[in-house]
């Protein structure tokens, strides 16, 4: 792990226009470039509305889709990482909400399938079911940079504690989370998950949510926000479209977990987590 990095998350309003969902994409990475970032997050569904009825008609492939095609060239333009966001990927038939990780050349070195599929109602407040639409993704994601170990999870991913402690068992040291918890969830618990995950593990977490849009049909909440792994939440943002920065330490990463050895402490002779 790099000793200090520059993390930029970059929270930016959705539209029903693809083109310029890229275009804005694209101005927000060229700026956190700008300001020494060597990693950039873009949210949830950055290039499309979070809609059932829109996935269908923005999903593309990765290989040659134009949403790829622009970020490929916006990354090693750049010279950063850029961690995606997601968007609706087609493949096989099938559509995926899926995180792509560039490196600073351009080329794609991770994908992730959001694995959990957002299917909730609570009544009178929120119905969602992304499994009418979507495919699940089956694999957990850790990919090494020269920047740190990265694991991927993607909103509601978050709520299932097993994938970030094998995230952390297999390295990752900071965990990127785009997600588009919404007015109902946002406020009860976005903040809550990003800093247990964060405490738990004894990792960086940074969640990259869209912009707030009263005028959509899903209205996310916002506040992305940066927890360090003791917890603390080192920046965060509103409602409102922005860039938020931090520093990952990897000093810092070390002290806590000296300090507190959670991973070391596991009772593995009586409970372990697979992986299958």
């Amino acid at each position: 792990m790099k000793e200090r990095f520059k993390l930029a998350v970059c929270q930016m309003e959705v539209t029903e226009d693809k083109k310029e969902n890229i275009k804005k994409a694209v101005c927000l990475i060229k700026e956190a470039a700008e300001n020494k970032a060597e990693l950039v997050v873009l949210p949830e569904m950055f290039n499309c509305p979070y809609d059932n009825k829109m996935f269908p008609i923005f999903a593309e492939e990765l290989d040659g889709g134009e949403t790829v095609t622009a970020l490929k060239e916006a990354a090693a333009q750049a010279g950063v990482y850029v961690a995606a966001g997601s968007i609706p990927e087609s493949s096989e038939n099938k559509i995926y909400n899926t995180s792509i990780i560039f490196d600073k050349k351009g080329s794609i070195i991770a994908k992730h399938r959001k694995m959990h599929l957002f299917d909730i109602n609570i009544p009178g407040k929120i119905v969602f079911k992304e499994s009418d639409i979507l495919a699940p993704g089956d694999e957990v994601t850790v990919v090494d940079t020269e920047l740190c170990k990265l694991g991927i999870a993607i909103c509601y991913d978050m709520r299932f504690p097993e994938l970030f402690r094998i995230m952390a068992l297999k390295g990752a040291e900071l965990v990127l989370v785009p997600g588009a918890f919404n007015m109902v969830t946002g406020p009860a618990h976005w903040e809550s998950l990003i800093r247990i995950r964060a405490v738990d593990n004894q990792v960086y977490v940074a969640a990259a949510s869209p912009a707030r849009n009263i005028n959509s049909g899903y209205v996310a909440y916002g506040n992305s926000m940066i927890a360090e792994p003791w917890g603390n939440i080192i920046s965060r943002t509103d409602e409102r479209e922005s860039i938020i920065y931090a520093d990952i330490d990897s000093a810092h990463m070390e002290k806590v977990r000296n300090e507190l050895p959670l991973l070391k402490n596991r009772r593995t002779d009586i409970y372990e987590l697979k992986e299958k």
